[in-house]
């Protein structure tokens, strides 16, 4: 299953897995106990069968599924949502479904992760007497502030930055497994809860136990970055990393239920304490050491921002290559492999980021928000995986153990998170729903304009293109006349483009050619296709290129051209005489057809609305010419109604 390229092992690469991909599971200890804890007594019942469940989430969810399973399906060592559904989705039609809902939950998780990782550091000032008196909006101001510079970095590349995060993540785990260590004396009996029945009770027992689910997934809510962030580090090095943080994860859990039940057993943790600054994480801190691990903790939150704003750049680019997002501009900030900038991803997350922490202000009050979006995500993993299972002829038991065990997990913690859903739970809903709602209307109105769209076969109209480049009564409109087909088969074109050509304003020129660009299931592939329909006279190239291939058609054109003009495949001089006589080379000029939804349609009131809201889509995204990464001033864009429903019954009556 997959490749086998990525799975050597060596300090440098374990080093940056810690740095990149453990941000938001590694900081989980900040918040989680806080979220069991509020409002409830400290006891035995509570902790062990809290931590147990723990344990076991980490162990079930994150490394099983994801660390030893989910990992084998790499595609050519890249990893995420979207890599999968590229390895699955011509198997049944109805996967991308799953994947457009587990790609719009991971970026709605994108909104909330750097909020509440910087708040809950932030709100470990409260913990320094110096600060105890510090004002709700002091921390929300220094939250905002925190996430702003983080946000307008994004531009710059974080190829320097990224260097650091390493031994950064680093030093974060190795604090966590210190301070835990040096608690887990304080209650031993601590060690039961690794016996899965305590968690068991808590559920079973416990007043209202299982919706503590929801407060419990908030452990594992980073175990998606294992796998989007596969290319980066290579499956070795995440399954040799993990051990280490697992490790660290379970100790420091571990010594802060140890913390409570020696010091606080029987105690109802209440909100207003919370609200004060009481918190297990810090409350394991000598006090000498408060002010350096909320510095280190905030720099880990940072990363942990970082990891999942990068994570989201990516995910949209490989949503624009796969038809399922609007093309939007992507910079290239540095040389860094998979290093890209989408600045109006970055806007979109600013505002969202901000927007929640001023909504909810506390971190305690987003943690109802977290989660719930991305118990939809895991479960679109578990669906995508199963049917990669399939394809790779796995042994049918084994797929139906996979689907029960995890379905079970997952769908109990989304029936559990569901119960936060009037605290805050809707928030990340609404927002997940709003990124689905685009994927599906620029997914379904292409469905719904391929009705319209006719080929013809190329071979039928060969000698009126001869003709037309021939016929020197018709002014000459350019020399290279370069069109974008859709067309997959490369005996056929677009019937809008002979027309275009012949009919509505014939177009002369002395080569035509046509320009298809196939995006491939692999990730970085880069090859072409030349077939001279006519040899130096109409013209096809196909570019086959990996849905992580930003398609600079302008440069990679010019690459044929120059590459065709050196095997002597085609004379791209200029066909004027004067120009000819001196070489010179001969203009290209691209043409762009430009849809727009004529009135003479009869669509359903739905798919009016989608096609209303694509259209509108198209208008505030980037231009195709500019998508394609066209010279605008060698385009011309040509545009024609898209009639998709033509209207049939016209009552017109003629009067004598």
């Amino acid at each position: 299953m997959g490749s086998h390229s990525n799975n050597k092992i060596s300090a440098a690469g374990i080093l940056i897995a810690l740095g990149i991909i453990y941000g938001d599971i590694g900081t989980s200890p900040l918040y989680v106990l806080n979220a069991i804890l509020k409002n409830r007594a400290v006891t035995e019942l509570l902790i062990l069968g809290s931590l147990s469940c723990i344990i076991w989430t980490l162990t079930l969810q994150t490394t099983i599924k994801y660390v030893i399973l989910t990992l084998r399906a790499d595609n050519r060592g890249e990893g995420g949502i979207f890599s999968l559904f590229a390895l699955v989705r011509r198997r049944r039609k109805w996967l991308v479904f799953a994947a457009m809902i587990g790609g719009a939950a991971l970026l709605a998780d994108g909104m909330i992760t750097p909020p509440i990782s910087v708040s809950s550091a932030i709100e470990g000032l409260k913990n320094i007497p110096a600060f105890a008196a510090i004002t709700d909006n002091t921390i929300v101001g220094i939250v905002l502030a925190i996430i702003a510079a983080l946000f307008f970095a994004q531009q710059f590349g974080t190829a320097s930055i990224g260097k650091l995060f390493g031994p950064v993540m680093t030093l974060w785990f190795l604090m966590l497994g210190i301070l835990g260590v040096s608690h887990i004396a304080d209650y031993l009996p601590v060690f039961k809860s690794f016996n899965p029945l305590y968690a068991v009770r808590l559920l079973t027992q416990y007043p209202e136990g299982f919706w503590l689910l929801g407060a419990v997934f908030l452990c594992t809510t980073g175990a998606e970055a294992l796998y989007s962030d596969l290319g980066h580090c290579g499956k070795g090095n995440i399954r040799a990393s993990w051990v280490f943080v697992k490790s660290c994860l379970i100790i420091n859990y571990l010594g802060q239920g140890a913390w409570l039940l020696a010091g606080y057993k029987g105690m109802v943790i209440s909100e207003n304490m919370i609200t004060k600054g009481f918190n297990p994480f810090y409350g394991v801190m000598p006090d000498w050491f408060v002010i350096i691990g909320i510095v280190i903790a905030t720099t880990a939150a940072i990363i942990a921002s970082q990891a999942l704003i990068s994570g989201s750049f990516t995910l949209i680019s490989e949503a624009i290559r796969l038809n399922l997002w609007p093309k939007m501009k992507i910079k290239y900030p540095s040389e860094a492999k998979g290093q890209l900038f989408v600045p109006g991803i970055n806007a979109v997350l600013f505002v969202g980021c901000c927007g929640i922490v001023l909504y909810f202000r506390k971190a305690t009050n987003m943690e109802a928000a977290y989660g719930l979006a991305i118990t939809m995500c895991m479960i679109a993993t578990t669906i995508l995986f199963a049917n990669y299972l399939v394809l790779h002829r796995t042994f049918r038991v084994w797929i139906y153990l996979f689907l029960v065990v995890y379905l079970s997990i997952e769908v109990s913690f989304l029936a559990a998170n569901l119960e936060k859903f009037p605290h805050g739970g809707f928030v990340t809903l609404i927002v997940g729903g709003a990124l689905f709602l685009i994927m599906y209307v620029w997914y379904r109105a292409r469905k719904i304009k391929n009705r319209y769209v006719e080929f013809v076969r190329v071979e039928h109209y060969i000698s009126n293109l001869q003709e037309l480049s021939n016929d020197k009564t018709i002014p000459k409109y350019a020399t290279h006349l370069v069109y974008l087909t859709s067309a997959d088969n490369p005996n056929e074109i677009e019937h809008k483009i002979i027309y275009s050509i012949l009919n509505r304003k014939p177009k002369r020129a002395d080569i035509y050619w046509f320009i298809h660009v196939d995006t491939l299931d692999d990730p970085y592939t880069m090859e072409y296709k030349v077939d001279h329909i006519i040899p130096n006279d109409i013209i096809r190239v196909e570019f086959r290129l990996g849905f992580r291939v930003q398609p600079r058609i302008n440069l990679l054109f010019r690459k044929v051209v120059e590459d065709l003009v050196a095997n002597k495949e085609v004379n791209v001089t200029s066909r004027y005489e004067s120009l000819e006589r001196n070489n010179v080379i001969g203009d290209f000029q691209f043409i762009k057809m430009e849809k727009y939804l004529s009135q003479d349609n009869e669509l359903p009131f739905a798919e009016k609305l989608i096609m209303r809201f694509y259209f509108w889509l198209k208008e505030v995204s980037l231009s195709e010419e500019r998508g394609f990464g066209l010279d605008t001033s060698n385009v011309n864009v040509e545009k024609f109604p898209l009639i998709v429903a033509p209207v049939t019954n016209v009552k017109l009556r003629r009067l004598e």
